[in-house]
């Protein structure tokens, strides 16, 4: 990424923090959860599934107990996996990797979620990490997207100097939702479903997106 540096110091700086803050956000979004279920049920018998961009592992976890015995979460952050490794189960899988280089063999992976994982993407990167992920997604493997949506006339783009209580110099960025789809599209996936929600009280005040693609 672009930001990687300042991304490493950010959630360097904030893990604990972070985790405090969001590893039971699940519990007040119900249609994440319900999702979230059936993405794990769809999923369960295609072999090993990754999280991009798992943070503390909450949605890594959920999906475990959703039933994907052999989902891993990867994070940019080794101390955001630190603190997953040590906040989760010993038997759930945690590993320090990059988006836009996945550690993975073509074709080797069933499917992938990346819940609120591409905010400091830029378009181009998040250009890259479809293609990406569709490398090493197996035939007919699905990815779960969800992201802070914006619509035209909305801002987009958010400097932040201070996150958590903490000096930090990063950028979130927010994505129209059909700019996304034409993004996975032109890496080769399909758009099976989507829909924008309004946020929840307990929520940063932006509407969600949720994408589900399939790789041909």
């Amino acid at each position: 990424m672009l930001q990687a540096e300042n991304v490493l110091s950010c959630y360097g700086k904030t893990a604990e923090a972070y985790a405090d803050a969001f590893a039971h956000e699940l519990s007040c979004k119900p249609l994440d959860r319900m999702l979230l279920t059936r993405f794990a049920q769809e999923n369960r018998h295609r072999g090993v599934i990754i999280d991009v961009g798992c943070g503390p592992g909450q949605t890594t976890a959920f999906l475990h107990r959703a039933g994907l015995a052999e989902i891993v979460g990867l994070d940019l952050s080794p101390a955001m996996v630190a603190i997953a490794r040590q906040r989760n189960e010993s038997s759930l899988r945690f590993e320090v990797a990059d988006m836009l280089h996945l550690p993975c063999a073509d074709q080797t992976v069933g499917g992938a979620v990346a819940f609120y994982s591409i905010v400091h993407l830029t378009m181009y990167e998040l250009a890259l990490a479809f293609e990406e992920i569709y490398r090493v997604l197996k035939p007919q493997g699905q990815l779960l997207l969800a992201f802070h949506a914006h619509h035209e006339g909305e801002q987009r783009v958010y400097p932040q100097v201070d996150f958590l209580g903490q000096p930090v110099a990063i950028t979130f960025y927010f994505f129209d939702p059909d700019e996304v789809v034409s993004l996975a599209r032109e890496a080769g996936f399909t758009c099976q479903d989507a829909l924008v929600r309004h946020p929840y009280a307990e929520e940063h005040p932006s509407k969600r997106a949720y994408l589900l693609f399939s790789k041909a």
